[in-house]
């Protein structure tokens, strides 16, 4: 399996609207990613190329969120504008129809493509085995005729 080492080049070449940020700083928002997605041996993702896609995807979330995109500064705003107007400027946003796990990945695009991509992670695992109650006929209780 492995780990993935974060190369700020390779980070570049595949968004290159961050090409304004130091590699040190790109390095601490991929440090930050891996809070939000094992870069163990222990992960879910244990394709160390599809995790290092999406943790890459991850670290660019976190610095659109952070520090902007195309050396401009971030966004006060959470979500979608959804509405504006220009005299005594308006704007308001809302994050549309999602759940509560998923709005603090919808408020870049990098996020909700990291959301799209970790569905099949986001599943119930099912691993058969005794009760951890001890008791063997918790489940399937004995027939009486």
């Amino acid at each position: 399996m492995g780990i993935v080492v974060f190369d700020p080049a390779a980070f570049i070449e595949r968004y290159p609207e961050f090409s304004t940020l130091s590699p040190t700083l790109l390095n601490a928002y991929f440090s930050e990613a891996t809070i939000y997605l094992d870069n163990t041996d222990c992960s879910r993702v244990g394709d160390v190329g599809q995790r290092s896609v999406l943790l890459n995807m991850l670290t660019a979330h976190v610095a659109a969120l952070n520090s902007g995109v195309n050396g401009e500064a971030a966004s006060p705003l959470v979500g979608r504008v959804n509405s504006a107007s220009e005299g005594s400027v308006s704007v308001s946003t809302d994050m549309g129809q999602t759940s509560a796990n998923s709005a603090w990945f919808m408020q870049t695009k990098y996020g909700a493509a990291y959301w799209q991509a970790t569905a099949q992670y986001r599943t119930a695992v099912y691993i058969p085995g005794a009760s951890p109650s001890g008791y063997p006929n918790l489940y399937f209780p004995r027939r009486r005729f």
